[in-house]
Order: C-alpha cells, then structure tokens, then sequence
C-alpha cells in the first residue's frame, strides 16, 4: 500500500512537548492507516526553554516505515520541517499590546512625514506648482491652493490604494505590500533556521563518527 506525507516548512507548538505526525504533516492512506498514522510521535520535546527543532523527511519516513513496514512511503511535501517550541502560552498583554501599536503608529507616521517633506523640497514641489498654476490660470501665486489641495488629497488616496487598505478593511482581496514583506520575511526567517539546525545536525553526525572511529 502506498502513504503519502506532505509536511510543512514550519510549525508553532505552545505548551505541549509531544509532536505527533498530524502537527507536521498531511497523510493521506486509507482511513484506517491514516487515523493510526496521525497520532504517530515523531518528536519528544524536553527543553525548558523557548527553541527550535529540525524535523527532516526521512525521521518521519523511518517512525512510518517502522509501524507499517511492508508499505511504501512517498514525500510530497516540505524535506524538513521547523519546530519552533514555547514552553508556556504566552499571555495577551493588551495594555503593552497597544502602547506598542501607539509607538509604530508614531515613529511610521513621523518617517513617512519626514519622507514625503524631504522629497517635496528636494523635487521642489511648490515652484512646480507655481509654474503650473501660472502656465493654466496665467497668473503667479505663492499658494497655488486649487493645485495643492487635490495633489494633497490624491496623494492619501494613492497611499491607500498601494497598501490595500482603509479603515480596517482591504480594497481589494489582493495581499497587501505590508503582508508580501512579511511573509517574504517569515520565509527568510525560516530558511535561515533551516539551515543553521541542518548544519548543526551534520556537525552532531561528523562528532559522532569521530568518536565511534
């Protein structure tokens, strides 16, 4: 009979020291088989700390063939798999929560500010539109606000539109640019612990070849 396994690149375990094969990894086999399979142990955590462990294909491979050892088992995921362990539920602290959303609120409104005036006396923007007030109405103002005033307002309106969101709610169903960089980031990040945990498992095997020889 044929098994097929499709593990994730990461997952988050919070309080709970045993990782079964369903926490990693998508089977699909008979039911039977399947319903044995899911409550499979792969991992016995025993840290008392907050840390990572490497699951690979082939430990999930090994604890499957060695319950059903006659079938075949096909990997049609991830090749390994992060652990990222806490040893207790962190708690909602929603006094910190919001004086942290408060802080990023303020430094990213100040950066964008700082930003978009820098740019403006950079481009010189205002003589822009002076120019252009005097080019159309043919008359020179310090204050062109017919101009600034609509420039103003379809400048919010296109930072809305690029970030995909108002109020709370998306424009579109598309992702927005702050979720791309974030999940671009989550899988840097994993990757990254990917091969740091795989790098040291190679180092843990070359240690104990060394001292078996």
């Amino acid at each position: 009979m044929d098994i097929y396994i499709k593990p994730v690149k990461k997952i988050t375990v919070e309080d709970r020291r045993e990782i079964f094969l369903k926490d990693l990894a998508e089977v699909v086999a008979d039911k039977k088989t399947a319903e044995k399979l899911k409550n499979l142990k792969i991992l016995d955590i025993k840290a008392e700390t907050k840390t990572n462990y490497l699951v690979s294909v082939t430990d999930i491979v090994r604890a499957v063939s060695g319950r059903f050892p006659n079938d075949t088992v096909s990997n049609l995921g991830e090749m390994d798999t992060v652990v990222d362990f806490s040893p207790a539920r962190e708690r909602d602290n929603s006094l910190w929560k919001w004086l942290k959303i408060a802080f990023v609120t303020l430094v990213l409104l100040a950066g964008s500010a700082t930003a978009i005036m820098s740019f403006h006396s950079d481009a010189q923007i205002p003589e822009v539109f002076k120019n252009y007030y005097k080019i159309f109405f043919g008359k020179t103002v310090d204050k062109p606000m017919l101009i600034d005033i609509p420039y103003s307002i379809g400048l919010g309106v296109g930072i809305m539109v690029f970030f995909n969101h108002f109020a709370g709610k998306k424009v579109t169903e598309d992702p927005t640019p702050i979720e791309v960089e974030m999940a671009l980031y989550e899988t840097d990040v994993t990757d990254t612990v990917l091969d740091v945990l795989s790098n040291e498992r190679a180092h843990e095997k070359d240690g104990n070849r060394d001292g078996t020889n």
